[in-house]
């Protein structure tokens, strides 16, 4: 009688082989799930506020992008008057902290805030100014010459313009807009904000006039595991079945 080999491979129940080809495949799966929870793109939003609020002579409106009650802009509007007769008032935007700034473009001694139109990407490679941007100024001569006016500035008498922002949440930078109408009229200028918004993201830019959706979407991808995986798994679990 032949005697059986000592080097033989015990039998494996067929009930104990497939629970371990379930527990391996249920691994894999929980490790491809893992894998595509890592590697999700940031979720984001554009956060964006309808307002309808009047900007006078000698008057200021804090704008607060993320409603966190910390102002991250100031709109100024101001007026000055002489003995003469003369007028001049002005609109300029001001940033509330040294990080945040106001799109726009600089002349010598001079900044101004870009009166934009819609569609335009604020983003990091944007036109920032390194503080205050004049916007729009009315001014009536005294004096001899009376009556004599003049309306100048990137925002004099426009609707439906956009102010291109940068602002900081928690140390990093985010990219928002403001909606505006001014006018100039009766030796004043006088500003409507009509809208803001910002994208919650952190470094994604924003186009101006957008208010849902995400302008510049993530474009990194999952990762899952390679295409046929556990079926090779389960070949390979069978495979080693079928030679013990």
């Amino acid at each position: 009688m032949k005697r059986a080999s000592s080097h033989s491979r015990p039998s494996v129940p067929l009930f104990d082989f497939d629970h371990r080809l379930g527990m391996y495949a249920l691994a894999a799966s929980a490790a491809g799930v893992g894998m595509l929870a890592l590697a999700q793109p940031a979720e984001g939003r554009i956060i964006y506020t309808k307002a309808n609020k009047s900007i006078g002579p000698n008057t200021t409106l804090h704008l607060d992008l993320n409603h966190d009650g910390i102002a991250d802009f100031d709109l100024r509007d101001t007026l000055t008057t002489s003995t003469a007769g003369g007028a001049f008032a002005a609109l300029s935007g001001f940033p509330d902290r040294k990080q945040n700034a106001l799109w726009g473009h600089t002349v010598p001694l001079h900044g101004y805030a870009s009166a934009l139109q819609a569609n335009v990407q604020i983003g990091p490679k944007g036109h920032f100014l390194p503080g205050a941007g004049f916007m729009a100024a009315y001014s009536i001569s005294g004096g001899h010459a009376p009556g004599n006016f003049s309306c100048t500035g990137p925002w004099a008498n426009v609707t439906n313009r956009y102010l291109g922002l940068k602002f900081v949440i928690k140390g990093e930078e985010h990219f928002g807009w403001a909606r505006l109408n001014v006018s100039c009229s009766g030796a004043t200028v006088n500003a409507t904000l009509t809208g803001y918004a910002y994208e919650s993201v952190a470094n994604r830019p924003i186009l101006t006039g957008r208010q849902h959706g995400n302008d510049q979407p993530d474009n990194s991808s999952p990762v899952a595991a390679p295409p046929g995986a556990l079926g090779r798994l389960a070949q390979g679990a069978r495979a080693q079945r079928s030679s013990e």
